[in-house]
């Protein structure tokens, strides 16, 4: 099942996800992402739903990582290319040497989440984050703390980008994710299905965060790295919370205040 292949330029047809790497966007509407960094490819690799297409890999990476290669049963091309070809894809010397080309696995349905989540249930949405490494961050966030489902709205970076992939360090995987082209609708649909919409906001009246009620069935929206949630967004929520500040700072980074609120979350729920 294994096409395993010596190469000594990047030349090759099915290397050209690697050689256009920069253009993650146009590697999403294809419907193929790019893993990076043995931790990544190796989480890849223990997934067994997601499917490889390829891998890009230093030599003797395949002697000690090939039995598991062989485990995912899959037409698999392996390309085994010194550091130095592999470093020119990047342009530095300290690249770890190791990638994959997964396809980007059909997303759930919300209606099917729903379903498959015990409860209390926990879920993130996103807004407006159009920062790809933050999108991965808060994925791995998510991951950390125990959240059922991810829903991303219309104005986000797509999450299967390769930063988002590489900053979530594999989360990405085996967090369910809905993709939506409606947030405000979604979210409605969230509270119909008896889910309480709480809107990360940084001016939520004096309404802080350990004061809302975490222990239910949950759904907090976190925002854009600059603006925070758009209004209609705000307008759909339940209700708003904000993390105490001091020192005249106003706001967190979206990843730090979304492991905020999702701790706070576990914390009432008994796991922090």
């Amino acid at each position: 099942m294994l096409q395993i292949r010596q190469i000594d330029s990047l030349d090759h047809p099915s290397l050209a996800p690697y050689r256009t790497m920069r253009r993650a966007a146009e590697h999403v509407q294809q419907g193929i992402f790019v893993a990076e960094g043995d931790k990544v490819v190796h989480r890849l690799l223990e997934n067994p739903e997601l499917e490889i297409v390829s891998l890009l890999v230093p030599p003797g990476w395949m002697e000690t990582h090939g039995a598991m290669v062989e485990l995912k049963k899959q037409p698999i091309e392996v390309f085994i290319a010194e550091k130095k070809v592999l470093e020119t894809l990047i342009g530095f010397p300290m690249y770890q040497g190791v990638l994959a080309v997964g396809r980007i696995p059909s997303q759930p349905s919300l209606e099917s989440v729903l379903e498959d989540t015990p409860r209390p249930r926990l879920f993130l949405a996103a807004d407006a984050l159009a920062n790809a490494a933050n999108m991965g961050a808060v994925m791995r966030n998510c991951a950390a703390f125990g959240v059922q489902a991810m829903v991303v709205g219309e104005t986000c970076s797509p999450p299967w980008m390769r930063r988002s992939v590489r900053s979530s360090m594999g989360a990405i995987f085996d967090l369910p994710m809905v993709e939506t082209d409606r947030l405000v609708m979604t979210l409605g649909h969230l509270r119909q299905a008896g889910l309480h919409v709480v809107g990360a906001h940084p001016h939520a009246d004096g309404r802080s965060l350990a004061q809302v009620d975490l222990r239910r069935d949950v759904c907090i929206v976190v925002g854009s790295e600059g603006t925070g949630l758009r209004a209609e967004v705000l307008a759909a929520c339940d209700e708003h919370a904000a993390i105490p500040m001091q020192c005249g700072v106003d706001s967190l980074n979206v990843t730090c205040a979304s492991s905020v609120f999702l701790y706070e979350a576990n914390r009432q729920r008994g796991k922090g």
